[in-house]
């Protein structure tokens, strides 16, 4: 864990090997600033001796155990990277040695792949049903026929008014992806815990055509830790094989999202809620496989583990200024330029 003075985290445009913060606003008397590694997606700030929790990506907020709003930024990327000029051959220098990075992480990331199917298989003997656009169907049914399938938990709670703008981002990828894979054995689906009806309207708005049903009365988002109850969040919950501090202060929610504070108040609203309801639900991909008639799991990932399913983003880190980000700039891809958001289906 590194350790940051005040007057370094306010200046701060990158350390290496952890993401770059814009700070806002400095509570007072911080005196020191904990940076954990982005990989788990939480950053504890200690306060006048208290725990500051909050997270690097807007649409999976660790709930936060503070006593006051949370007002810093923290970005996925590092800012005010320092550009340089030079000759064609200090660039093809440079390129190569990069090149030699590029193609480790290459390796890696099969090796990684690798790994992941060679984790043990779980059979699933519970029973549970979805509700979908030709009725009730159990999970072997999502398959559609095929023998794997993968399984975006998309982020709309019963209580949204609309899909979470963050995964609208990642799913604006999935038309041209489900077809690709179900000619290669895979269906592709998000599952959701809004009603079938909710989900259909935000589909129409969308514009989206891949199969999305609803787990509304099941066990699955819950069973995969994609959900949580009130009761669970003001216990702790667990999500991204780790738990989280208990939603301590009552109304938290409530201030930091009726007050326009902070980025995941920002999303939050964008779906019609307080960040306490928004939170009860969370984002995800799980894979799932057919042997022999029975339905296995195999992998479950969670928050920076689906950055590689988030296809912008892919792009943006090709670019010449990377992700430049300041804040929750994107927004669902009919929204642009309208100004004010849309929360309704």
């Amino acid at each position: 864990m590194l350790e940051l003075s005040a007057k370094a985290v306010s200046t701060m445009t990158g350390t290496e090997g952890f993401a770059s913060r814009k700070i806002r606003s400095l509570p007072k008397k911080v005196s020191t600033y904990r940076v954990c590694d982005p990989a788990q997606c939480a950053e504890e700030i200690t306060c006048r001796g208290r725990e500051w929790r909050v997270n690097l990506n807007p649409a999976t907020l660790v709930t936060p155990t503070v006593q006051c709003p949370i007002l810093i930024y923290l970005m996925t990327t590092n800012q005010h990277i320092v550009s340089r000029t030079g000759t064609r051959e200090e660039w093809l220098a440079a390129r190569l040695e990069l090149l030699k990075a590029e193609k480790e992480l290459t390796r890696r990331s099969d090796e990684l792949a690798r790994r992941r199917q060679e984790l043990p298989r779980v059979r699933i003997d519970k029973e549970y049903r979805f509700e979908t656009e030709e009725g009730s169907v159990s999970l072997a049914d999502l398959f559609r026929g095929r023998s794997q399938l993968l399984v975006y938990h998309y982020m709309f709670g019963p209580d949204y008014t609309a899909g979470c703008a963050t995964c609208s981002t990642i799913a604006d990828g999935f038309d041209g992806f489900a077809v690709h894979l179900g000619n290669h054995d895979v269906t592709l689906s998000a599952v959701s815990r809004a009603p079938l009806a909710k989900l259909q309207a935000y589909k129409r708005r969308m514009g989206w055509t891949f199969p999305w049903v609803s787990s509304l009365g099941s066990d699955f988002n819950f069973d995969f830790n994609v959900s949580f109850t009130e009761e669970q969040q003001r216990q702790g919950i667990e999500y991204n094989y780790r738990r989280e501090p208990a939603w301590e202060v009552a109304g938290i929610g409530d201030s930091l999202s009726k007050r326009g504070e902070g980025p995941t108040a920002e999303v939050a609203a964008m779906t019609g809620t307080d960040v306490a309801t928004y939170t009860r639900d969370r984002p995800g991909v799980s894979a799932f496989v057919v042997e022999d008639g029975a339905v296995y799991h195999v992998y479950s990932s969670y928050v920076r583990g689906l950055d590689g399913l988030w296809g912008m983003y892919q792009w943006l880190d090709r670019a010449p200024k990377g992700r430049n980000e300041t804040g929750t700039w994107f927004r669902r891809h009919d929204e642009y330029g309208k100004g004010a958001q849309k929360t309704g289906g």
